[in-house]
C-alpha cells in the first residue's frame, strides 16, 4: 500500500512532530507543496535509506535485470558450480584442516 498524502508547507510546519510519527509506517510519505508546486518529501529515514541503497546497487550494476535473466538462463542450462565445487577448487586443503581442527 503506497499512501502518499500532499500538504502545503505552512500545514506541514503545524504537523510536523504528526507528520514525522505517521511516515515511520510502511510506503507513507508527504509531498510539500509551495503554491500548489510540489517542492519536498518527507519520509521516514529507514525508507530514505532503503532508496539511497537501491539507487547504489543501480549504480553498480546498471545492467542488472539483464545480468539476472542471464543467470535464470544460466541455471535453467545446468551452466553453474554447485557449493561443493567452488569449495573444492577454492578452499586450499590447509585451511579445511585447521577449521576442523577449531571445530573440534
Amino acid at each position: 500500500m503506497n499512501i502518499k498524502t500532499t500538504l502545503p508547507i505552512s500545514e506541514a510546519r503545524k504537523r510536523i512532530f504528526a507528520i514525522a510519527k505517521d511516515v515511520q509506517k510502511p510506503s507513507q510519505h508527504y509531498t510539500l507543496t509551495d503554491k500548489g508546486i510540489p517542492k519536498a518529501v518527507i519520509l521516514s529515514a529507514e525508507e530514505f535509506e532503503s532508496w539511497v541503497e537501491t539507487l547504489e546497487v543501480l549504480q553498480d550494476f546498471p545492467d542488472l535485470i539483464k545480468d539476472v535473466r542471464e543467470a535464470e538462463r544460466q541455471y535453467k542450462n545446468g551452466e553453474y558450480k554447485t557449493w561443493k565445487e567452488i569449495k573444492r577448487v577454492y578452499v586450499s586443503p590447509r585451511s579445511t584442516k585447521k577449521s576442523s581442527k577449531r571445530n573440534k
